[in-house]
């Protein structure tokens, strides 16, 4: 664990892309030579690198110091429903390799093989000190996957297996680093707050559209995951179905519901989890899909917003990127229809992180752990 002051410092440093140490002296309070110190260790760990002195008029030269993208590295898996993604993400957060595979369903020991050959290929890769800087493994997954078998169509019994499996700690097992676990919706929130274009925001909701949807809430610039790590479950807030009785969130603006209405239609849908750039021309099936996402999105937001007064809304998921302009303007749209007095209803926006946000947001877990003052996720690691 580091010192409370490095992690201050790293924080600060992350936010502002580069500083000075007059700059941070004056931020933090702390006294120049602490902060001279706290420099010197951090630049010595190479997890800082100085940049070119910028001269004034008076005095020494201001050195600016940012972050060293090989300072750390970390690794991020997304296990959904229908797809698992495994990153290497650097100090900055800019992906060095993916792995990803789909599937009917997810199984506990496909997986766990899929983790441990994609991170054996990925360290391969590395040099031996960019091997020892890897800084730890987060997981980023649905909680309770085993309620789901009805839904994706899998066996019963390959899904009870979840039940009973410490998947944590499985994979563990196999790794030389610490290994944390995360709601991968809430996972996916923690992407977009420290990677994303969101420094400027303090209270935004958060909304992820993979098989199902799910989301995340960021208060005062934290993540907000609730006394049981559930908060943010957005995809089980209740909004009104076709016939104007309640249903979840969930049953109307999941990905699953497009593809149960292409594959009703006869025509195969796993393009969906295998191509998120291109989904090609599915308009018979998009356009009324989009129509009724949209409508529940809306409703969500505005219920959302009665009881929080969010800055923003940002919207993200496994899709092309047209497909969630459309979806955005959709929402935009349905909004228009409520009566908000009363309500200030928050601005609308796409993400900035990507489709990968929720492995992204794994690895994330041990970057916030190991480096930063962020202390609203929840973490279980050795």
């Amino acid at each position: 664990m580091r010192d409370a002051n490095e992690r201050l410092v790293l924080s600060l440093v992350r936010r502002h892309c580069s500083l000075a140490k007059t700059d941070i002296a004056r931020m933090t309070s702390l006294s120049a030579q602490t902060v001279s110190v706290i420099m010197r260790e951090l630049e010595a760990e190479r997890l800082l690198l100085r940049g070119t002195p910028v001269r004034g008029k008076v005095g020494q030269p201001s050195v600016p110091l940012s972050l060293n993208p090989d300072g750390a590295l970390f690794l991020g898996l997304k296990i959904g429903r229908r797809s698992a993604n495994l990153v290497l993400i650097d100090f900055l957060g800019a992906v060095r390799a993916t792995e990803s595979r789909s599937y009917s369903y997810p199984s506990p020991s496909e997986t766990i093989a899929f983790v441990r050959d994609g991170i054996a290929h990925f360290r391969a890769g590395l040099t031996p000190d960019q091997d020892k800087r890897i800084a730890g493994l987060g997981i980023a997954m649905p909680f309770e996957l085993w309620n789901w078998a009805d839904t994706v169509g899998a066996p019963r019994d390959i899904m009870d297996q979840w039940r009973d499996a410490d998947i944590r700690a499985d994979i563990a097992l196999h790794c030389p680093f610490p290994v944390y676990l995360q709601n991968d919706a809430t996972a996916a929130c923690g992407a977009e707050l420290v990677f994303g274009d969101t420094s400027h925001l303090r209270d935004f909701l958060y909304f992820y559209l993979g098989s199902f949807i799910g989301g995340g809430i960021v208060l005062n610039g934290a993540l907000y995951t609730g006394r049981t790590g559930n908060a943010g479950a957005l995809g089980s807030m209740p909004v009104p179905g076709a016939d104007g009785q309640p249903i979840q969130l969930i049953d109307i603006a999941s990905i699953a519901v497009l593809e149960r209405a292409i594959a009703g239609a006869g025509r195969d849908a796993t393009f969906l989890w295998t191509s998120p750039d291109d989904w090609g021309d599915i308009e018979p099936d998009l356009g009324p899909w989009i129509a009724s996402a949209a409508r529940g999105i809306a409703y969500a937001i505005v219920a959302a917003a009665s009881v929080v007064d969010f800055e923003a809304v940002v919207l993200e998921g496994w899709m092309p990127r047209r497909v969630r302009a459309r979806l955005i303007d959709a929402v935009e749209a349905a909004l228009k229809g409520f009566d908000s007095e009363g309500i200030r209803i928050p601005a609308l926006r796409a993400g900035s992180v990507g489709i990968h946000a929720r492995a992204i947001g794994g690895a994330s877990l041990p970057l916030f752990d190991r480096f930063l003052t962020q202390t609203g996720l929840t973490k279980d690691h050795p």
